[in-house]
């Protein structure tokens, strides 16, 4: 397994933005929460200095989370509109349903995926069946509800 992370210019900048944002403000919080929680003195029973020590090594786990995240990103170039790939926006018709909906969904790395707003992630079963297809291509979804089939519409 690689351990390339794959995000688009937007995700990289999002994440950038959450991990300077814990930097700046969050970690200087909870510092000052721990100094406030240590002035109030017996540490042994003070429940605000281990709420604030929880707290600490809650943020930095997550610092080192993205900074790890930013350090292995290959940032998701535009690529042509031929074939699915990562960072494809692609409009899909699911084939086995009566209503002959469309739905638009953009390829992702796993990281950024975020299904409420159809980010999918180029693991998800959907994305790993319609890779490489071409508009008007149909492709076998198989999924842990079992299989099912889509149509490749539009790629942008």
């Amino acid at each position: 397994m690689s351990n390339k992370v794959y995000l688009t210019n937007e995700g990289f900048l999002e994440i950038e933005e959450e991990l300077n944002h814990l930097k700046e403000v969050k970690r200087p919080e909870v510092i000052k929460a721990l100094k406030d929680a240590r002035a109030l003195g017996d540490l042994s029973e003070n429940a605000d200095y281990d709420a604030a020590r929880n707290e600490q090594a809650q943020i930095e786990g997550r610092i080192l989370e993205l900074e790890k995240i930013l350090e292995t990103a290959e940032i998701i170039e535009k690529r042509d509109t031929d074939k699915v790939g990562l960072g494809a926006t692609v409009k899909i018709r699911y084939l086995d349903e009566d209503d002959d909906e469309i739905e638009e969904y953009r390829i992702v790395g796993s990281k950024e995926a975020d299904p409420s707003n159809n980010k999918i992630s180029n693991e998800s079963p959907l994305a790993t069946a319609i890779m490489g297809a071409k508009a008007g291509d149909e492709r076998t979804v198989e999924s842990p509800r079992g299989s099912y089939r889509v149509e490749v519409v539009e790629i942008m």
